[in-house]
């Protein structure tokens, strides 16, 4: 597979209104802390996110998804750092998909596209984002993808292996995931109404039968999960310290 062929650098006179939507509104059971304001050097998960989309150039708007008892922490967090594009910290549901309803429902009427992203994914950059943007500007729906490096199975409910899953067509998703402002809404809307429980944004738009186009993602946009994963994270501050 070559995902060089899926970047869609192209140079553009402007891009439509896009508004960030960023979820932080888990439980962190696997974790054992509350990630969001676990520090990475000294900087909060969430801080480290949020910066990404405040330098970002193709971000307009910045809607940030909470847990409750987290409201006035998360907005106290978004004042300290000066993430100046912040609209609105907003409650989430009980689940992802409601989250991610909250969200998308509370962006700017001028928003022609959204971005949905996991707020546990720090190490997003600039390039990610613009090259995200500019496929869900052409192609209504995209995502960030990596190979698979691995040998999939698909099993039975018993654990038994069925076959070898190909692995030149299967990719691992990341986020941001970005789509049209109205079509993301609508899909959304009818998973909630479904009570369908979805682990990302792209399954919402299948729903409509619209395919999300993949960009090139990035190694380092790592999701935290685990507390082995913050060893990860160190590890990718050190390597970029050493390149600045």
């Amino acid at each position: 597979m070559n995902l060089n062929s899926m970047l869609p650098w192209r140079k553009v006179k402007s891009v439509p209104h896009c508004s960030a939507v960023i979820l932080g509104a888990g439980n962190a059971l696997r974790m054992g802390t509350d990630k969001m304001l676990y520090e990475l050097e000294g900087k909060p998960v969430l801080a480290r996110t949020l910066l990404a989309f405040e330098s970002s150039e193709l971000v307009d708007e910045i809607v940030v998804v909470t847990r409750h008892d987290l409201l006035e922490t998360v907005a106290e967090l978004c004042k300290s750092y000066k993430i100046s594009k912040i609209s609105r910290v907003i409650s989430g549901g009980a689940t992802r998909t409601e989250s991610a309803l909250a969200g998308v429902s509370e962006v700017s009427p001028k928003a022609k596209l959204i971005a949905i992203h996991d707020g546990a994914r720090p190490f997003v950059t600039a390039d990610l984002i613009l090259r995200t943007v500019f496929a869900a500007d052409e192609y209504m729906a995209a995502a960030p993808v990596i190979p698979s490096t691995d040998t999939l199975k698909a099993i039975d409910d018993k654990g038994f292996m069925l076959g070898t899953v190909d692995r030149e067509h299967t990719v691992r998703v990341q986020t941001p995931q970005i789509f049209k402002a109205d079509l993301i809404k609508a899909a959304l809307s009818r998973a909630v109404e479904k009570n369908l429980t979805l682990t990302d944004d792209c399954s919402a738009m299948e729903m409509l039968n619209v395919k999300a186009h993949t960009v090139q993602g990035d190694e380092d946009n790592i999701k935290l999960t685990t507390p082995r994963d913050l060893i990860a994270a160190q590890a990718i501050l050190r390597d970029r310290e050493e390149l600045q």
